[in-house]
């Protein structure tokens, strides 16, 4: 990569040409989701109620698929496209974008013990206390949460008797966790290191799944609700994205993201459910307290992987608001630069509100 080029537009091409990358790619996970419309279609529970048990699984299960495929198909696309324009402003030039990031899924006999520990820590550590501290803060969250939930006709399973809302909710919140940490985390983090710092990439994805969460302020039911509802997920959202786009990057691995994930938003779920059967939210403080304790256990357990990944995380969060020397960064680059990330989040996400939602 020129270091000696101006900082301003060395910034701005390394973000242009992720973003190009990554329209590429969300046009082609909308290409195979077009396939899920004849589905939407046929078995649409409002014309058949018999197919509500069956719909939101089969719909974010193939959501799930198709997102792993649109990314690993038109990332290989996506370096025919801008892969020679690109090569002297990547920070680190891979061979095959599309293996790199089918790598991020791979689960050795070597590491699979530590995925899963690491999933855990993750799961006990940071999704969990955040849950239930907000929901402990503010009950009303509960409510809001339900509500913003259940106006969608593939969440039917939140009103299901326990057996069926247990199945539903297993199938459709792993294949919510894949479908999400594949992007945000595989595409968005992982692959964005490769043109920009690793936190500037972070920060993209955060943004962009905090956006995401944000959203719900758009949603029928926030009218006559608390600004503040949609904005604690958001800022909740940012906070989980960059813990677990700074572990994919370091790690390169990507099932304890979907792993911890997955387990609080079932358990999540779990909580909704047990508030539409009409309990209030002392049932869910009840529900969490013995998690808590598990937290706390592992804490003590596995302290140093904590506190050495603590420490790193914000040794490395901290360089993101200083000046990067190497291109010749002041402080107004610095400034300009955190703009960029923010504003390539805010664009990625309005795209893929369209493309991918």
């Amino acid at each position: 990569m020129g270091r000696k080029e101006n900082p301003l537009k060395v910034l701005f091409y390394q973000r242009l040409y992720f973003f190009i990358e990554v329209l590429i790619v969300f046009f082609g996970i909308f290409l195979f989701l077009l396939i899920t419309i004849p589905y939407t279609l046929v078995l649409d529970p409002s014309s058949n109620p018999s197919f509500s048990i069956i719909y939101g699984p089969i719909y974010y299960v193939l959501k799930a698929i198709f997102a792993i495929l649109g990314i690993a198909l038109f990332l290989y696309v996506a370096n025919f496209a801008v892969g020679g324009k690109r090569r002297k402003i990547v920070l680190d030039i891979d061979i095959s974008s599309t293996q790199t990031f089918l790598n991020l899924f791979k689960i050795k006999k070597a590491n699979y013990k530590y995925q899963i520990l690491y999933g855990l820590i993750l799961l006990f550590l940071v999704f969990i206390p955040l849950d239930f501290f907000t929901y402990l803060l503010v009950p009303e969250m509960l409510e809001f949460t339900a509500d913003s939930l259940l106006i969608s006709d593939f969440n039917n399973y939140l009103s299901e008797p326990y057996f069926g809302f247990l199945i539903s909710v297993i199938v459709i919140q792993v294949s919510v966790a894949v479908f999400e940490e594949s992007i945000s985390r595989g595409l968005l983090a992982n692959r964005g290191s490769t043109y920009v710092q690793k936190m500037s990439a972070v920060i993209i994805s955060s943004f962009y799944f905090g956006l995401g969460h944000f959203a719900y302020i758009l949603s029928p039911v926030a009218v006559g609700v608390p600004a503040s509802f949609p904005l604690i997920w958001f800022i909740e959202a940012i906070v989980i994205g960059i813990i677990l786009g700074m572990f994919v990057i370091r790690k390169r691995w990507i099932f304890p993201v979907i792993f911890a994930h997955a387990l609080n938003n079932i358990i999540s779920a779990h909580a909704v459910w047990n508030y539409i059967q009409g309990n209030d939210f002392f049932v869910t403080f009840y529900f969490y307290i013995p998690l808590l304790i598990v937290g706390v256990i592992l804490l003590i357990w596995q302290f140093s992987k904590v506190k050495d990944g603590v420490v790193i995380g914000f040794k490395d969060f901290g360089k993101y608001f200083k000046n990067e020397k190497e291109i010749g960064e002041t402080t107004y680059h610095t400034v300009v630069r955190i703009m960029l990330d923010l504003l390539v989040g805010l664009i990625l996400f309005a795209v893929g509100l369209i493309l991918t939602a």
